[in-house]
């Protein structure tokens, strides 16, 4: 992990109540399948966020879903407190209520347009189309040759979101039309506006998270602490090398979000020496049962340890 990551760290662990951390659904939370709408969180997951929830001053889900099909999928509703920015933070659940501002202009006119353009380009079988309300997504994960696919559609889409005053976002085997200035950056930096946040945590692990993170750094740059997470995909690299810490995909999320809970944001502030399954956070020395190595920008990395394994320490009672 770097060191303004731990360092925003220590910053959550002395003031949780003003502590926001933030993580995307899809790939982070839950892992990429086939159909979107068959996305469960990993095990897990929704523990560690209830968990968290009592000690953080702010839980939140920043997503390009509808925050309906995210909560839905999620099984969130019961979550205390937590705020679901849906479709990239124009959308707002909480409490049961959501808000959200009519359809953007252009996106009745790319619904209507996508399916002629789509065969007259030639996509292949296993395209698909997921439509979110505010922006549409066409997906190649199902096809023979997803890269090939994608490089196959990228152009025709990019004219169609131009003629339509749209931006095409690309993802993991997935290109989005959305309307401009939709990002979890802008939602994020709201949020920590909106919430008087003291320090700011993000997870994510698609290109749409790079704002977010780019969002981390920029909070940082005004005095408040910041730390990106990557939940790891070799369909995006680039997120990896962006992050402070890397972890092993929605497995490593969940348990660095059960430790964060247990061992930094204990009653008390203080960081006590263990936590539940033998995750231990202190200075990035452990996650889960795997030790970490700074790779060549510094931050942590999970690797699998060659020692023989231990017998788990207890569950945390919060002593030193």
């Amino acid at each position: 992990m770097t060191a303004v990551g731990r360092a925003c760290l220590a910053a959550m662990s002395a003031d949780p109540a003003h502590a926001l951390v933030a993580t995307d659904y899809d790939g982070t939370l839950a892992p990429i399948v086939d159909d979107p709408a068959a996305a469960a969180p990993a095990p897990g997951a929704v523990a560690a966020l209830t968990m968290l929830a009592s000690r953080a001053g702010t839980v939140a889900i920043i997503t390009g879903r509808d925050a309906r099909d995210a909560v839905g999928l999620g099984s969130l509703a019961d979550v205390p407190g937590l705020i679901v920015l849906g479709h990239y933070g124009a959308q707002r659940w909480q409490d049961g209520i959501l808000s959200e501002p009519p359809e953007p202009p252009g996106i009745q006119v790319v619904r209507e347009a996508l399916p002629g353009l789509l065969a007259a380009a030639g996509a292949p079988a296993g395209t698909t189309v997921e439509d979110k309300g505010t922006a549409l997504a066409v997906h190649t994960r199902r096809t023979a040759d997803p890269d090939a696919a994608l490089a196959l559609l990228r152009e025709p889409l990019s004219r169609l979101a131009d003629s339509t005053a749209l931006t095409l976002e690309p993802g993991r085997l997935v290109l989005e039309l959305r309307p401009p200035g939709m990002d979890k950056g802008a939602a994020l930096r709201q949020l920590a506006a909106e919430r008087a946040a003291s320090a700011v945590l993000y997870c994510g692990d698609d290109l749409g998270d790079l704002a977010a993170f780019a969002a981390i750094r920029g909070l940082r740059a005004d005095g408040v602490p910041g730390c990106a997470v990557a939940s790891e995909s070799t369909e995006s690299p680039q997120v990896a090398a962006a992050a402070d810490l890397v972890v092993d995909g929605p497995p490593g999320i969940v348990r660095f979000l059960a430790g964060l809970a247990a061992t930094l944001l204990s009653p008390g502030g203080t960081t006590p020496r263990c936590a539940p399954d033998g995750f231990a956070i202190v200075s990035g020395a452990r996650l889960g049962s795997r030790r970490t190595a700074p790779n060549s920008a510094g931050r942590g990395r999970a690797r699998s340890s060659r020692r023989p394994a231990r017998r788990r320490r207890p569950a945390c009672t919060g002593r030193r």
